[in-house]
């Protein structure tokens, strides 16, 4: 995928997720979800976890709010349509990315609980 190492990509960008066979819409960025999660295997606890995106089915929309999809940049296999991209949207773009950075820097400074 181009330039793997940039992510969020703009509001109304049309993807299709690796093994998925639905396209989905990017609606919001960095969501953490508060109800039950599912992946393809059944629910997951995803307690605290962060997803770079939320997006719904795509063309119909979000017909009812449990339709909300997460997922990371990594899981997206080929991206269909990429929606409106400005200045501001590449501000915000490269400081959603910024912070994803530092976030991974401080976790590999830290070492695990038991470990000097």
């Amino acid at each position: 995928m181009e330039n793997e190492n940039k992510r969020f990509l703009p509001i109304g960008t049309i993807v299709l997720l690796k093994g998925g066979k639905r396209e989905l819409m990017i609606t919001s960025y960095c969501i953490m979800p508060s109800g039950d999660v599912y992946d393809k295997n059944g629910k997951v606890d995803a307690t605290g976890k962060i997803f770079e995106y939320g997006a719904c089915f795509y063309p119909e929309g979000m017909v009812t709010s449990d339709q909300l999809f997460a997922f990371n940049h990594d899981q997206i296999d080929r991206v269909c349509f990429k929606g409106y991209e400005t200045d501001s949207q590449k501000e915000l773009s490269n400081l959603l990315n910024e912070g994803i950075k530092k976030m991974q820097e401080e976790n590999t400074e830290k070492p695990e609980e038991g470990q000097a």
